[in-house]
């Protein structure tokens, strides 16, 4: 039987290029395993550990034996009272401070684009907050919120709006506008550099082709500038709202929750649950609650950026 003359000419691999595809791929997974060992370790075995744990009674103590209760614990947390509060604080305390960051912050990246002399002062003064750890930025403010040595009350007494101390944290209507106030600070930088980013990545021929056109400067900022870092815009929103929502170290050093509960962050309830009370398993169940509001958060910007992908 005569053989095909291409398969003749055509070179025969070796065996060692056969088996190559697998030995690469068994060598790039040894090269992950050093970094997947801490994320198993110090992510994912706690994930699941504490999924766990709030289908138990689990406390706090040495030898202390817990079982598997099923949706006690769930069903424990919708009669609890204290809990729907703590959630609507934190639904409160992440929409307020979310909103507003991002408009000031918008506002801010803005000037910070528009070319004003001392810009190149102004950007790193705009990224103070960022580098400082959230404790140090609680223990600044509460010294600033101080009633009879913080600095705005002294402010406010020198201009003669005030006459009697104002305490700040301790007051059931003024505590929880005053931490928004201080997490709106704190966040504001990573909002502002993200939208700076997104608006220097605007071609400035469409501003000029606008102006030209006869736009005025808010009609340019609704056709041009707004679609360019609107999905920006949507994304630095939604992780902002997963950060505050989840924020513990601010308030706990503003204010632990307090007074009477007023900034008592759904976390900081966990927290109070699991090392106050020594209730971990109830602990546990609040945080899988928080995971899947989370969840649900992502989910929802997921199916946004999907649908919003199909249209283009």
């Amino acid at each position: 039987m005569a053989q095909n003359p291409v398969a003749l000419a055509r070179p025969r691999r070796r065996q060692s290029e056969l088996r190559a595809p697998a030995s690469n791929s068994r060598g790039m997974w040894l090269l992950l395993v050093p970094s997947l060992i801490p994320v198993v370790v110090f992510s994912v075995y706690p994930l699941v550990n504490g999924v766990w744990l709030g289908f138990t009674d689990a406390r706090a103590g040495r030898n202390v034996q817990f079982s598997f209760n099923g949706f006690d614990n769930y069903v424990k947390m919708l009669k609890d009272e204290l809990f729907w509060s703590s959630f609507q604080i934190g639904l409160v305390w992440a929409f307020s401070v979310t909103a507003i960051q991002f408009l000031l912050a918008l506002g801010l990246a803005l000037l910070l684009n528009s070319g004003l002399k001392l810009q190149w002062l102004a950007r790193p003064l705009a990224l103070v907050p960022w580098a400082m750890p959230s404790v140090i930025v609680a223990i600044l403010w509460k010294l600033i919120y101080h009633p009879d040595a913080g600095i705005l009350n002294g402010m406010l007494h020198s201009l003669g709006l005030i006459t009697d101390s104002i305490n700040w944290l301790g007051s059931f209507e003024l505590a929880l506008p005053a931490v928004i106030i201080v997490g709106v600070w704190a966040g504001m930088p990573q909002t502002t550099v993200t939208l700076l980013a997104a608006l220097q990545g605007t071609p400035a021929e469409l501003h000029e082709a606008a102006s030209l056109d006869g736009a005025g400067a808010w009609r340019r900022f609704t056709a041009v500038t707004w679609p360019s870092i609107a999905p920006v815009a949507f994304a630095i929103t939604a992780l902002d709202f997963i950060w505050n929502f989840n924020s513990f170290g601010l308030v706990f050093v503003l204010t632990d929750g307090g007074p009477g509960g007023r900034t008592l962050l759904p976390m900081l309830f966990a927290y109070q649950r699991a090392f106050g009370n020594g209730e971990f398993g109830y602990a546990s169940a609040l945080g899988n609650v928080m995971v899947i509001v989370i969840l649900a958060i992502l989910g929802l910007y997921l199916r946004r950026q999907l649908r919003s992908a199909a249209r283009a």
